[in-house]
């Protein structure tokens, strides 16, 4: 098959999304498929061919990546590109996405995991990988995911909705009870996410997250054992558990760096048959609530009690070969390359 697999962008994930994107290209075409990166932001303003001949490149049109220690430099990446365009996609995207069989999402965060890509996709009628336009705006803003959990009876900690200033943060620092989970309602990659204990941490907290825009979530703190739990197709794969470096939360840093910083991944998780399944059957629940298709990755607190408190749901999780997703699959049999292919032919069936 002719692929275009679409990375990069202009999120605040713009790196994970680069090693994403180079990692399903590389595993695609290991596998004899005509898969090429392309670079939703930037498009192929380097590339003086015909668009139709990309699929025969032999690199796959690959670039260097690689996930930096912070978050990027987005005036810097826009600064970078030729076409000075307020446009969020580049030269070419979407006329080398109508050649392609099927386009496969490597993308995370904005313009790709809330629906827009989905959707343009959708008016021209190409197939891509993962979930609809519909599903993933629901499941990227984080307050309408709590409100579809409650709906579906999913239990989920106590939280809040808010949109405020910097006026306001002197009320909300009383209202907010700490400590307490933060987050932008529309970020990912644990970017836009802070564990203020104090109220005076959450007073640094609430003003440095209005970099990211003025709509969050608080939430109570839920001690316990971080799971994660994969669905693909039909149904859920083993959980995964998240063993942050001590003193530390699963951030940015301990997910995506090596060495000491770096998160332990325990896959299949240290829990009961009874927990496991617990997990598994309300990530698959939450899955169906939202209307997601082909994969998904929801992320729970599973306390003492043995509740699992769900968080939030990924629809375009990492998927590099060291990604929580492919080291579930390889339990079930599934390598990396097919991984990636049974993606988009499960993908294939529902467009």
């Amino acid at each position: 098959m002719k692929i275009v697999v679409l990375g990069g962008g202009i999120s605040t994930e713009r790196h994970v999304s680069l090693v994403t994107a180079s990692s399903v290209c590389k595993g695609l075409r290991q596998l004899g498929h005509k898969a090429v990166f392309v670079d939703m932001f930037f498009g192929l303003e380097d590339y003086d061919g015909k668009p139709e001949d990309l699929f025969d490149c032999e690199d796959g049109h690959l670039p260097g990546a690689s996930i930096e220690h912070t978050e990027p430099d987005l005036e810097k990446v826009r600064a970078m590109r030729k076409d000075k365009s307020p446009s969020r996609l580049g030269k070419g995207v979407l006329e080398i996405c109508r050649l392609a069989d099927c386009v496969f999402l490597g993308l995370h965060g904005a313009d790709g995991e809330d629906g827009k890509i989905q959707a343009a996709l959708d008016l021209l009628g190409v197939p891509y990988t993962g979930s609809d336009y519909l599903g993933s705006a629901m499941a990227m803003n984080k307050a309408t995911g709590k409100i579809v959990m409650e709906a579906n009876g999913i239990l989920t900690p106590p939280w809040k909705d808010i949109t405020y200033t910097e006026e306001d943060i002197p009320r909300l620092i009383w209202e907010i009870p700490v400590p307490c989970v933060v987050k932008t309602a529309g970020g990912g990659s644990s970017i836009g996410v802070e564990f203020p204990e104090s109220v005076e941490e959450l007073r640094d907290t609430l003003t440095r997250l209005l970099k990211y825009g003025n709509h969050i979530i608080a939430e109570k703190k839920i001690e316990g054992t971080e799971i994660t739990v994969p669905v693909l197709g039909d149904r859920y794969l083993s959980p995964i558990e998240i063993v942050p470096p001590e003193g530390s939360t699963f951030d940015y840093v301990s997910k995506y760096q090596s060495g000491n910083e770096a998160a332990r991944e325990i896959c299949p998780a240290r829990i009961s048959e009874k927990d496991m399944k617990t997990c598994g059957e309300a990530a698959l629940k939450f899955h169906r609530a939202l209307g997601l298709k082909v994969y998904s990755r929801t992320d729970f607190i599973l306390d003492a009690e043995g509740r699992a408190w769900c968080l939030e749901v990924n629809t375009l999780p990492g998927m590099t070969p060291a990604s929580l997703i492919p080291k579930a699959a390889l339990l079930e049999g599934l390598d990396y390359p097919h991984l990636c292919e049974k993606i988009v032919e499960l993908s294939l069936l529902t467009k």
